[in-house]
């Protein structure tokens, strides 16, 4: 976006600070398909099944624009999209499901314009359409979800094209449309306390993408960064994987204690396990994940720079909260800690990070050495739909230079979020209205490089998203 375009980026700033005030972090599992898939009765009849089945859409319009410090390239994005699922009634226990999504760009910066400085394109606001063709515009449709549903009881296993939300391989519903996954994915409920989940998954398409990819296929999408010896990253379409094994364990402990088990092996690449412990006490919470990754065999390719997880290198994660929260009111402050032994490592193309010190539009996938400190207040109004918050991070992450444990050449940074939600009610039902602000601030050495300062830090990224669930 040219700076005579800025006036966007006031027009923004005005509906969010003066018609809002305040925002929410969308702490709300990403509901692109928001309808309830309800499990209708049985009959004998095929059918009636289908003749039964629910139908449930969205329709979707997103602004975003980057505000990048000084002469460097800006952009903005105008997208609109809607899409539709279908969901038959049950025959004795199975449904089917199919649906799917387009979107349009309205009206944008070229998406596929370098910036002269930094030989860079835009981070943020391509990937609400077509990161594997910038220039595309209007061929952005995909099939979302085609599945076969068994239901017993509360269970229920899916196979094929769906929507799973764990740790590591979630929806991240922060564009236009979430990431899907293809394969073999379930969920148990043993008893009264306890929730087995997990499967076999061997296909993704992330977000920010049209077509489905393999498990190695969809490793390299995004950015490769550098290898840690500082040579450019290099493993897109050189991963050999055949697929991810994933299971979880949740158990809910008396008097608001709760235990969560996940592990994570991704075939020939590394293995990822996490430990989560939460407890309530009145009104007080608190929480702590440990998280342990190795290499498996040589991370993904015999090459050593064409791999993903350098078989040198180890990670651990340390993430922990406390806080105090009622039922308008929910305050934090969130520490995490990544050990200097080796890079936290998952594909950005498959989620976002599980750690209490996430915020939006930002990661702390790809380093170690990592000590981050996040505050977090939201509000939820009384008898008025309206969520807001605020949440401050510092993060501390090694130099920029130091790239065996910087992945991407992020320097240090301060970074501020102010996020609003607000549902309409009664002849508006169904329409929401999301705000997101973000500025960061460098704190590191740049070395008086841009490149380590475009879209990463000094800048700041204004979003309004407008829902409409039916």
């Amino acid at each position: 976006m040219q700076k005579n375009r800025l006036w966007y980026l006031v027009i923004f700033t005005h509906l969010v600070f003066n018609l809002y005030a305040q925002h929410q972090e969308m702490h709300t599992p990403p509901h692109l398909w928001k309808g309830k898939k309800s499990v209708a009765e049985d009959s004998t009849s095929l059918l009636f099944a289908f003749k039964h089945g629910k139908v449930h859409g969205n329709l979707r319009y997103f602004f975003m624009a980057t505000d990048n410090q000084n002469r460097l390239t800006d952009a903005y994005a105008h997208a609109a999209g809607g899409g539709l699922f279908y969901e038959t009634a049950s025959y004795k226990g199975f449904q089917m499901g199919v649906g799917g999504y387009f979107i349009y760009n309205i009206g944008s910066s070229d998406m596929t314009r370098i910036d002269p400085y930094t030989n860079t394109i835009s981070r943020y606001e391509t990937a609400l359409f077509d990161l594997e063709n910038l220039a595309n515009k209007h061929d952005l449709d995909r099939l979302e979800e085609l599945y076969l549903k068994y239901n017993w009881g509360k269970s229920h296993i899916i196979v094929g094209k769906q929507l799973i939300n764990t740790p590591f391989i979630n929806l991240q519903d922060g564009r236009m449309r979430p990431t899907e996954v293809g394969g073999i994915y379930s969920e148990i409920y043993p008893g009264k306390h306890n929730k087995l989940e997990g499967g076999y998954l061997y296909e993704i398409s992330p977000r920010g993408t049209v077509d489905w990819y393999g498990i190695g296929e969809s490793i390299g999408i995004y950015s490769n960064g550098v290898n840690i010896n500082g040579t450019k990253g290099n493993y897109a379409q050189h991963i050999e994987s055949k697929g991810i094994a994933l299971i979880g364990y949740t158990h809910t402990l008396p008097k608001g204690h709760s235990l969560k088990l996940w592990n994570v092996y991704v075939d020939n690449v590394f293995n990822t396990t996490q430990v989560q412990y939460d407890t309530k006490q009145g009104n007080w919470v608190a929480g702590f994940q440990y998280t342990e990754q190795h290499a498996v065999n040589f991370g993904g390719n015999e090459d050593p720079t064409k791999t993903y997880f350098d078989p040198s290198q180890m990670s651990r994660v340390f993430s922990s909260k406390l806080g105090w929260e009622n039922n308008q009111w929910k305050t934090s402050i969130n520490y995490t800690r990544i050990t200097g032994e080796g890079r936290y490592l998952m594909p950005r193309e498959w989620g976002r990070d599980p750690f209490y010190t996430f915020m939006p539009r930002e990661r702390n996938e790809g380093f170690g050495d990592v000590n981050a400190i996040v505050g977090k207040i939201s509000y939820l109004a009384d008898n008025f739909p309206l969520k807001t918050s605020l949440s401050y991070g510092v993060f501390k992450l090694p130099d920029v230079k130091h790239v065996a444990l910087n992945k991407y050449g992020l320097p240090s940074y301060d970074q501020l979020n102010l996020e609003m939600i607000y549902e309409f009610e009664n002849f508006l039902e169904g329409l929401e209205i999301q705000a997101l602000y973000v500025h960061k601030s460098n704190q590191g050495n740049t070395y008086e490089n841009e490149k380590y300062i475009i879209n990463k830090v000094n800048m700041r990224n204004y979003n309004v998203v407008l829902n409409f669930h039916f």
